[in-house]
């Protein structure tokens, strides 16, 4: 039985294998697609790659700029053994100036879209001649009045440096028979494509083995990326298998960039997906109140409703008894004080208004004594409210009669609504109320960090995966 660990140690190396494999083939393609922009560059610089990678792009010599380049050469010759005032030498010369003419009326560069070079070649003369016809300065520089007076060495220098290599760049390129320009990069990039079919073709066999519910081309679209490996168009999209195939193969690290992307994309969907949950539920509420379903929801007792009922509790009377129970053992007590003063504020006010009594408070006994009937007062009003209350929620009898009250009030009220239609007033203003809420809420969706909230969501996930005894 084999080692899970060597398993894993020969898939990694495999995953490394194709990893760097497809990083070739995208350097390959990369290399390919800039090629044409570069190759002034590489024809300068590294003029032996240009005639190896040229005939793979249909690239030759320019007819035209070749033979001028070739008369130049041979006029070179000609003048280095028999001199410039010879009849041979004045022949080249009218040649070359014909030449040139026909350079600048033919536009030879045009084909390969290096016009640009033409208006170089043509500037370069015209500033070094003085003159204003490209044509005229042409014809001027190769002519033997002006080679003699300016020196020989010196003009055919110039154009070596700064004409020759401008004209040598131009190009042809050779039409295929389907009518494109010929490009043979297909022959370089076929053995990388037959590699990765294959590979995608066992790949695809093992998810399907695998997960058997899945189809051909399910187990396929598993591995959807590696299919732009596979494609002769667009190969520039291979970056984005190749990246995966890197990151998977552990040479490279893409946590971040995923995380990015990953958090990205849930932020859009979150904040759309968020919006239109919210707003179609309050539109739902808003139809609901129109139709007029919260009446008999807000006016009958729980007991009439045909709603669901999931534990025959009356949860609206079980939350007021909790809140009843909770101010009378809890609050009460701790509010006494303050519910003191308020009363004797109150009966000291009362008697003030009697008139006699206020002539009697001139005594100083009568103040006093009123001072501590106050007191004595307001702590046995709420003492005796606090024990009535208590007695009232310990007593089943009081309790019982506490319900019919509510029971009766809730009656009483919701027909006296009905008959008012306070209900059509409450509908308007609960329906626009729902409304500012739907419309402020989308407004503060939009201006919330959505992804602060996944971040956090992400940290409170990281923390509770780690176990506790790690801690």
């Amino acid at each position: 039985m084999s080692n899970p660990k060597s398993r894993k140690h020969h898939k990694l190396w495999f995953e490394k294998l194709i990893a760097i494999t497809s990083t070739v083939n995208l350097g390959l393609v990369f290399f390919d697609l800039s090629y044409l922009p570069w190759r002034d560059f590489y024809f300068r610089k590294v003029p032996q790659m240009t005639q190896i990678y040229d005939p793979i792009k249909g690239i030759e010599p320019h007819r035209d700029t070749n033979s001028y380049l070739q008369t130049v050469a041979a006029l070179e010759e000609e003048v280095s053994q028999m001199g410039l005032k010879s009849p041979q030498v004045q022949i080249k010369l009218e040649e070359i100036g014909r030449l040139s003419t026909e350079m600048i009326e033919t536009n030879p560069f045009a084909g390969v879209g290096k016009s640009g070079s033409l208006e170089k070649i043509k500037n370069r003369m015209r500033e070094h001649i003085g003159q204003k016809s490209a044509k005229n300065a042409f014809l001027t520089f190769w002519s033997r009045e002006y080679l003699s007076k300016r020196g020989w060495i010196q003009e055919i220098n110039f154009f070596t440096q700064k004409i020759r290599p401008a004209i040598a760049t131009n190009y042809y390129r050779k039409i295929g028979e389907n009518g494109e320009l010929l490009d043979n990069f297909w022959l370089i990039d076929l053995p990388f494509v037959v590699i990765f079919g294959l590979e995608l073709l066992a790949r695809t066999f093992y998810i399907k083995r695998q997960n058997s519910h899945l189809s051909c081309l399910e187990a396929i679209l598993w591995r959807w990326y590696d299919l732009f490996l596979l494609i002769p168009f667009w190969r520039w999209l291979r970056i984005l298998p190749v990246m995966v195939r890197l990151d998977k193969a552990q040479l490279i690290s893409l946590h971040l960039i995923r995380r990015q992307i990953h958090q990205g994309i849930v932020a859009n969907f979150a904040e759309e997906i968020t919006g239109i949950v919210v707003v179609r539920v309050i539109n739902q509420m808003q139809g609901w109140i129109q139709v007029g379903d919260i009446t008999p929801w807000l006016l009958q007792p729980e007991k009439e409703r045909s709603d669901i009922d999931i534990n025959n509790i009356n949860e609206v009377e079980a939350i007021a008894g909790l809140l009843v129970q909770t101010i009378v053992n809890q609050v009460l007590p701790k509010i006494q004080p303050e519910i003191n003063a308020i009363l004797r504020h109150n009966i000291d006010t009362a008697f003030q208004q009697i008139p006699v009594y206020r002539n009697l408070l001139m005594l100083p006994v009568v103040g006093k004594a009123q001072t501590q009937v106050s007191e004595q007062l307001s702590n046995q009003i709420t003492t005796n409210l606090y024990f009535t209350l208590v007695s009232a929620i310990q007593d089943p009898v009081a309790a019982e009669l506490s319900n019919h009250l509510v029971e009766k009030f809730t009656t009483v009220i919701g027909s006296e609504i009905q008959q008012k239609h306070v209900i059509v007033e409450i509908k308007n203003l609960l329906n626009d109320f729902l409304e500012e809420v739907k419309i402020n809420y989308i407004q503060r969706l939009s201006k919330e960090d959505i992804e602060q909230v996944i971040e956090q969501t992400r940290q409170m996930r990281s923390q509770a995966s780690v176990p506790k005894n790690s801690q």
